[in-house]
């Protein structure tokens, strides 16, 4: 039977279309301020998803059982921190600051006078000055940011808990929402939309869930490495490695210019070595450790998917923190990466290429994989002549 139903022409699409952009954009703008919550609630839900999957498969839960588990499970351990850790931070960041303002003052008084080089007169000052002004020009954008979003997610308790209520219907219902995704989608263009699905839902999730896993082990890497050495302030230091892998390309240098200084003008807890000598050893060690998180941890921990250019990770990095702050800076890698497969598969689409040329779909397993071993043994026993009654 024929359809006489009629169809939209293409003046009507196109006008439709526009309209509908047009929309969204003054949606965006007039509900901004929900965007960033909602950004989190989607991070929160990619990293405590696998957790959820983990309690409904193994204690046999209904999906709403093992997520409210997961959170409450997030809520003990949130509590707990604060108890056992605060007080000794509280400590030893009393002793960094006190140190810091005496090592601000050194470089203070080595910089303070003149110098002359080959007959020039140079003022170490007028230079440090002007150095220290381009760096907070650079910074200004990051950390004051960064600080506006930190104190509104501190005082308002509303979007904090609008935040974890979306996250949990985010874990509680994802494979509904990815059904719901998946009928939007025209049948076309279904399979294209569950493999860019697929991929980039990899991407993020390897993401947040390798990049907390990855900051966790280079913690505890650093603050085990500063005990046995003598770095000052070593579980400061170990948690402040942590968190700088979320800067990929530019944490390890921060670190490293901190620790240096650290070494230069306090020196080791315990070692009896000039500080230049200390110095040195931990500019040894950390040219040791990023070649071994480069080369191993971030490819077992993170994988490949994420991996890019440190060129691109540091662009993407400063474009992210003018944009949106600290949310920017931590969500530029993987925004990169999935932007890199949209172009991808734009491109190839653009120039009539396939999209998916590595994208082999795997045989489908047997329904009983026991059953397959035991048959694939019978018939390498078996001889081509034989028969089988049945």
């Amino acid at each position: 039977m024929q359809d006489s139903r009629a169809r939209w022409s293409s003046q009507i699409k196109l006008v439709v279309t526009l309209v509908l952009i047009g929309l969204s954009i003054y949606l965006l703008y007039r509900f901004g301020i929900v965007l960033k919550p909602l950004i989190l609630a989607v991070v929160l839900a990619y990293v405590l998803k696998p957790a959820a999957d983990w309690f409904q498969q193994r204690l046999r839960l209904r999906r709403g059982l093992a997520v409210l588990l997961t959170y409450l499970i997030l809520l003990l351990a949130l509590s707990a921190i604060p108890m056992v850790v605060i007080p000794i931070l509280t400590e030893q960041f009393a002793g960094f600051n006190l140190n810091l303002q005496n090592l601000l003052r050194q470089i203070e008084s080595l910089l303070g006078g003149r110098y002359y080089i080959a007959g020039q007169v140079i003022n170490v000052d007028a230079l440090f000055q002007q150095l220290v002004g381009s760096i907070q020009a650079i910074l200004q954008p990051i950390f004051g940011q960064t600080l506006a979003i930190a104190i509104e997610a501190i005082s308002s308790l509303v979007w904090i808990v609008f935040t974890v209520v979306v996250s949990f219907y985010l874990v509680k219902d994802a494979d509904a929402l990815h059904r719901w995704l998946e009928n939007l989608v025209p049948p076309d263009y279904r399979e294209d939309f569950i493999r860019l699905r697929s991929d980039i839902d990899q991407i993020w999730g390897a993401f947040f869930r390798g990049q907390l896993t990855l900051a966790l082990i280079v913690a505890t890497i650093f603050s085990v490495i500063g005990l046995i050495i003598g770095i000052p302030f070593a579980l400061v230091m170990g948690i402040l490695a942590g968190l700088l892998e979320f800067l990929p390309s530019i944490g390890h240098t921060i670190w490293l210019i901190t620790a240096s200084l650290l070494a230069l003008f306090v020196g080791s807890t315990w070692i009896r070595i000039p500080n230049w000598a200390f110095m040195l050893i931990i500019i040894g060690m950390h040219l040791f450790f990023q070649q071994f998180d480069l080369n191993y941890l971030i490819p077992r921990v993170i994988g490949r998917r994420v991996h890019l250019p440190p060129l691109v990770v540091i662009l993407g990095i400063f474009s992210g923190a003018v944009l949106a702050g600290v949310l920017g800076v931590v969500l530029a890698s993987p925004t990169i990466a999935s932007a890199r497969v949209l172009a991808r598969y734009v491109y190839a689409n653009l120039f009539d290429q396939d999209p998916f040329p590595s994208s082999v779909a795997p045989p489908l397993p047997p329904p009983n994989p026991r059953w397959w071993r035991r048959t694939s043994i019978h018939r390498q026993t078996e001889q081509p002549g034989d028969s089988k009654q049945l």
